[in-house]
């Protein structure tokens, strides 16, 4: 992505230094990934979710841990399957024979950075558990809601491939994930230097922390100051719109996602060093942000469209603000 020298003394320098020192840093572990680390810290930055869709081995996990590693925060990881329950994630409250009272056993989601891994292999009602520490970031046991840590992110990988045993995730949930990531294969060129660097030490183990977990809050309120023009807001809208009006889709992104579209622009925008939004910043992440909130009708997937078609052609479609 490009960027432009911020003004000296601007509140989005601050942010344009975190997202130069996390991409290189991080680059150093997970190679060729570059576009993917950018966008999981614009995600840190506006307090969202992300979804990874992509096979087994592209590094997501490794991804996860290396982001929680960089900014100082805790990390936990939950692996989806069929048999786990809602209290396996969440914790549960449990009677302390010596004190003779209940407690609370923190679950795997008390932490900064959550993995849940293979999310779709996880029963319907183990899903739905995670709404409310996705939306309300809090999870309540026996009637009692506990916050969870701040800051909170969530990342959940799904294999697209495997569909065999899997729990198709509801539109519900799949709108409450800011974005929609995908890794892929690395070139031969980065496949190489993986198996030179991995060879004898792993990079990992020597990442030092790269940003201070007590400024992460006002990075991210920094991004919320990133002026937004009527125009480009207007711009959104109707991005958002012609969505629900397209002869391809049965189900078009919900006012959720325009606010989620608008929050990432300005978290781009404030990487890129400005202090205002550009239509280039909307046009950037509206794959991201927009493909993966879509249902498609049965005659556009049989004739091999993807959500990611459609949002290509809406903006083909739809006039750019100048």
């Amino acid at each position: 992505m490009d960027s432009m020298p911020a003004v000296a003394g601007s509140p989005w320098k601050n942010v344009q230094d975190a997202m130069e020192k996390f991409v290189s840093g991080i680059g150093r572990v997970v190679i060729g990934k570059e576009r993917a680390v950018e966008l999981l810290f614009l995600a840190f930055l506006c307090e969202g979710h992300v979804l990874i869709e992509d096979v087994p081995g592209v590094g997501k996990t490794r991804l996860a841990r290396t982001a929680a590693k960089a900014m100082g925060l805790s990390f936990k990881r939950i692996q989806c399957t069929p048999d786990l329950l809602p209290s396996d994630v969440t914790g549960v409250e449990y009677f302390n024979q010596k004190r003779s009272e209940f407690e609370y056993r923190p679950g795997p989601v008390m932490a900064n950075v959550v993995l849940v891994d293979e999310i779709n292999r996880a029963l319907p009602r183990t899903q739905s558990c995670l709404l409310e520490c996705m939306q309300e970031r809090q999870v309540t046991v026996d009637r009692e809601s506990i916050p969870l840590p701040r800051p909170f992110l969530l990342l959940a990988t799904q294999n697209p491939i495997e569909l065999e045993g899997t729990f198709p995730l509801p539109e519900a949930q799949l709108d409450r994930f800011l974005m929609s990531i995908r890794l892929g294969y690395p070139s031969e060129e980065e496949e190489e230097t993986i198996l030179h660097d991995l060879q004898q030490d792993d990079p990992e183990e020597g990442l030092q922390r790269l940003i201070d977990p007590q400024k992460i809050a006002c990075l991210q309120r920094n991004c919320r100051e990133i002026f937004v023009e009527p125009s480009i807001r207007r711009y959104i809208i109707a991005l958002c719109r012609m969505t629900r009006q397209h002869e391809d889709v049965r189900l078009g992104v919900s006012p959720r996602a325009a606010l989620a579209l608008q929050a990432a622009s300005q978290a781009l925008a404030a990487s890129r060093g400005r202090g205002y939004v550009l239509p280039d910043d909307v046009q950037a992440l509206a794959q991201p942000v927009l493909a993966h909130r879509l249902l498609l009708k049965t005659e556009a997937r049989l004739t091999g469209r993807t959500e990611r078609n459609i949002i290509e052609d809406v903006l083909q479609r739809l006039p750019v603000p100048v």
